[in-house]
């Protein structure tokens, strides 16, 4: 196993480690420590939180407005509790301030009115009394001040610009306070409504498996299929990220749990720190656009769009392929240039042998994906399988949940749901102000214009937006604010539905590697101890194909099964992988040996060829790659020296 081995500038990080880097790069991960009596008290309300959810998931009948804001209420409360003012206030174990705890009352208790005075206020309409006015400014504000602790500035920035937009376009504070807080068009809006549906229960799921120790199973797994192959541990790390990628939705999370295992190695077997801490991180971003989870942005694009959440988990599983295929093949033949070996063959653990002593883990994913494809709904599917895990953890010793083990994975799926409910509240206020200002229309008739009817420049425009946005807000909220701003431009132009919000979704996700600021490639660096711009210069490089993918599914709807037959679909998938393995080698310039610039350029024309679904593409791409391939088998059986290994010269 490649666990706790490393050299010995970068040994593998420790648990402590792990959640401090965690902490320093994810400010979802940055709450207070707690220990005896207040660590059984906030224990206990995040209990109280988990019960209400699976209250309302399975027994009760609420109306929308009251379980959204009951919703949010507890966690207003609860999030003041763990998440202080400012990031070094959390080395202190045991202390709340008094003024967290006073806010945290204040937002719960508005949140409530609304509650409490339900009908009287849906009555009142936008006729809302003073003590209303209040309550909903009172609640936005503390909402948005967690928020900004939980998720950060830029989020807030984007949501304050828009409600002073509103101002600004003659909207009163009463009409704007009624939309935001009294309406499920603003701060209670779709995003609440499937966070608290849908995407919380995966992340209760997604705390279960990872108690049972699936994590460490998956690392073992990619170790035994691929660590004895060239520069293995690279490979291991694209695998194990791809595994967990089924059930966490966080590229920061998933850098640091498995990066901080499988980085060390890789440098140990003779990559660059940069280009190892590249692997993690683009790998782990990957991980969001992974059936059957994916990412919490995945649950509302079923919502925005009316598709069905299993069709959604569908249709990206070849881009997800494509995407991981991509890096594999990459750091193969980087490994090849450089001449990188594998592990000792006695230092992996036998693949049959490791899947049956715990391949049971997987059942709880297996019965998840069952379960959605016969037609249940995502949170019956979810429930399903958090009761499966807990069964199946008691196959073993080593992986039975005890009552602290139980609790702790229900206190830490509540924790972690603050981080995306706050981000769902603040880009409902975003939707809120757009819905009611029409400004929406405004910016699809000004950016129409400015693309002048070109798909491919209101594409291009569209990728940056998500770039820039992506660089301050998570996923959630970006997918969001552009499905809301941006998809209908798209749309508009003739590109289905479902290939415009997969569009946005894409790109709001590789912001997590893309320079100037990429978190994923930054916590990778720190562990690898690298310069975090060249990590995310060369984390871009390698997930290459999540900027060119989207373009093309948008151009040939059928990547995502849209309109295909299966014959049509087993062309693609293997016409798509060979062009991968063109772009593979024009990229890393090496096959059997180095590249010549005249075999780069076929490489790479070949690959976007074959990517892009058609019988002329197909064919011209496929004639471009053999003809690479030739010239390779000549040139190798013409040069004694032929594979042998390069300079390490990687960047």
């Amino acid at each position: 196993m490649i666990t706790n081995t490393g050299d010995d500038s970068t040994p593998a990080l420790s648990e402590k480690e792990t959640g401090e880097l965690i902490a320093q790069f994810d400010r979802e991960s940055n709450v207070r420590r707690f220990s005896g009596i207040p660590d059984y008290i906030v224990k206990g309300l995040l209990l109280l939180f988990t019960g209400y959810v699976f209250w309302v998931t399975i027994i009760a009948n609420l109306p929308e407005q009251v379980r959204r804001c009951v919703f949010l209420g507890i966690l207003v409360f609860i999030g003041y509790i763990l998440y202080p003012v400012r990031k070094g206030m959390t080395k202190r174990k045991n202390h709340v301030a008094w003024y967290d705890i006073v806010l945290g009352c204040l937002g719960a208790i508005a949140f409530f009115y609304y509650v409490v005075n339900f009908q009287a206020v849906v009555a009142r309409a936008i006729l809302l009394k003073p003590l209303d006015i209040v309550m909903g400014i009172t609640g936005i504000v503390i909402l948005a001040e967690l928020c900004r602790r939980v998720v950060g500035v830029p989020i807030l920035v984007v949501g304050a610009g828009f409600i002073a937009y509103a101002f600004i376009a003659g909207f009163s504070l009463k009409r704007v306070i009624h939309q935001l807080f009294y309406t499920t068009d603003g701060i209670i809006g779709t995003p609440v409504g499937v966070c608290s549906t849908f995407i919380v229960l995966f992340i209760f799921l997604a705390s279960f498996l990872e108690k049972s120790g699936i994590a460490s199973f998956f690392i073992d797994l990619a170790n035994s299929a691929a660590g004895f192959a060239s520069g293995g541990p690279a490979k291991v790390a694209v695998i194990a990220s791809a595994l967990s990628g089924m059930y966490s939705g966080s590229s920061v999370a998933n850098t640091v749990g498995s990066g901080s295992v499988t980085i060390p190695v890789m440098k140990k077997t003779g990559y660059k720190p940069e280009f190892a801490a590249a692997v993690e991180a683009a790998a782990s971003t990957g991980g969001q656009i992974m059936p059957p989870i994916m990412g919490a942005a995945a649950f509302l694009m079923a919502e925005l769009t009316g598709v069905p959440y299993p069709v959604i988990a569908v249709s990206a599983i070849l881009p997800a392929v494509l995407y991981f295929t991509g890096i594999f093949l990459m750091i193969h033949f980087e490994a090849k240039k450089l001449g990188l070996k594998g592990l000792p063959r006695e230092s992996i653990p036998r693949f049959w042998k490791l899947f049956k002593v715990k391949g049971y883990l997987f059942l709880p994913i297996a019965v998840l994906v069952s379960f959605m494809t016969i037609g249940f709904t995502p949170a019956y599917a979810a429930c399903v399988a958090i009761l499966t895990a807990i069964i199946v953890s008691m196959f073993r010793k080593e992986t039975r949940f005890t009552p602290a083990s139980f609790i702790e994975a229900l206190a830490n799926g509540a924790r972690n749901s603050i981080g995306v409910a706050m981000a769902c509240a603040v880009a409902g206020i975003v939707v809120g102000i757009v819905s009611l200002t029409g400004l929406g229309q405004i910016l699809i008739s000004m950016l129409l214009s400015v693309a002048s009817s070109s798909l491919l420049l209101a594409l291009f425009l569209t990728m940056i937006a998500c770039l820039i946005l992506g660089m301050g807000i998570p996923t959630t909220a970006n997918y969001v604010i552009m499905a809301t701003i941006t998809a209908p431009i798209v749309i508009r132009m003739g590109v289905p539905v479902m290939a415009a919000h997969m569009f946005v979704f894409y790109f709001g996700i590789v912001a997590d590697i893309t320079p100037p600021v990429a978190l994923a490639a930054y916590a990778g660096s720190a562990i690898a101890k690298s310069n975090p711009i060249k990590t995310g210069v060369n984390a871009t490089r390698l997930a290459i194909t999540a900027f060119i993918i989207p373009y093309i599914f948008v151009y040939s709807p059928s990547m995502l099964f849209i309109e295909t037959t299966p014959l049509e679909v087993i062309q693609i998938i293997i016409t798509s992988c060979i062009g991968m393995f063109g772009l593979s080698i024009g990229i890393a310039g090496y096959m059997v040996k180095p590249l010549r610039i005249f075999e780069r350029l076929p490489a790479l024309a070949g690959g976007l060829l074959l990517i892009h679904p058609g019988l002329t593409t197909d064919i011209t791409g496929f004639g471009l790659i053999a003809l690479v391939v030739i010239f390779q088998a000549i040139g190798m059986r013409g040069d004694p020296h032929s594979g042998t290994p390069v300079e390490n010269n990687s960047p």
